[in-house]
């Protein structure tokens, strides 16, 4: 049955409503970026650019690297976004345009998150890179699908160790693709646990004027443990993009750049430099296999 033309809405050039692409475009290997200005620092490294598309917060390269033909876009900043992203996303590869049905064969993309983090923990240093085992959200996206719920054992141990008694939207747990993570998980690579969330200040207990509503919430996360598992860093797209990946049947990993580190307050002095280089990192070991 064909979808409706209310919920799949295709532009009169024939691409697909917010990221302003047609299929043709949309490389199987995808990486995301919440910064726009990003997507033009991976996509230099390429040997050829095929096409730039741009429109609102997402942007979009797609050219070649080392043979393999790659896709750089921009998120944008939070899940919400992460939610219009990969249902397009999915939709350009999974939807025949034409007839506006699923195509009899899926497609199974590999996206790959290229981000900034800050640590929780007091032994992981600024400027490291951390590969995401486990996404945790604090945001509701998952919520809204119709799901197996995830790592429900882990998420539970979220809730009872990490109080949030204001805060109605229970956590939510979901893995990397362990396939795609091998790729990324060289000597330069810590593994953890990502706690994702909807907000940069109060969300991630930050305060300048208002207080949060979670006065020990990083305390918490630090303290957290869980069949030996630590939480590592906070961020606000990780568990999105695992929820959207494992529902759709695409393989996800998430990269982090630490440029923070929230237990010893320390900032990066060269956030462009540790940014650049996760990018080499990650496109070599793209091309590795």
């Amino acid at each position: 049955m064909p979808i409706a033309e209310s919920e799949l809405i295709i532009n009169p050039d024939g691409s697909i409503y917010h990221l302003n692409l047609r299929p043709d475009q949309l490389a199987p290997t995808v990486i995301t970026v919440g910064d726009p200005e990003r997507v033009a620092e991976v996509s230099k490294y390429f040997d050829v650019v095929e096409c730039r598309v741009g429109k609102r917060e997402f942007h979009t390269h797609t050219g070649v690297y080392k043979n393999r033909r790659i896709s750089v876009i921009s998120t944008g900043i939070g899940t919400d976004n992460i939610d219009i992203v990969f249902n397009e996303l999915d939709a350009l590869v999974n939807v025949d345009f034409s007839s506006r049905e699923l195509k009899p064969v899926r497609k199974s993309l590999e996206i790959i998150r290229i981000g900034t983090s800050g640590a929780v923990q007091s032994d992981i240093p600024v400027d490291a890179f951390l590969l995401s085992q486990r996404g945790i959200g604090f945001d509701s996206l998952l919520h809204w699908y119709d799901s197996d719920g995830g790592d429900i054992a882990f998420a539970k141990a979220v809730q009872q160790q990490i109080k949030r008694s204001k805060l109605h939207a229970a956590p939510y747990v979901v893995h990397c693709s362990k396939e795609l993570a091998r790729r990324f998980q060289t000597v330069d690579m810590i593994n953890g646990n990502t706690i994702t969330n909807v907000g940069f200040y109060g969300p991630q207990s930050r305060k300048i004027r208002l207080e949060p509503a979670v006065k020990q919430l990083n305390q918490q996360i630090a303290e957290f443990s869980y069949e030996g598992s630590k939480i590592t860093n906070l961020e606000m797209e990780t568990a999105g993009i695992y929820a959207m990946a494992h529902l759709l049947g695409h393989k996800a990993v998430s990269l982090n750049a630490i440029l923070a580190n929230r237990a010893t307050g320390q900032f990066s002095t060269t956030p462009d430099a540790t940014v650049d280089a996760l990018i080499k990192l990650a496109l070599d070991c793209i091309v590795s296999q």
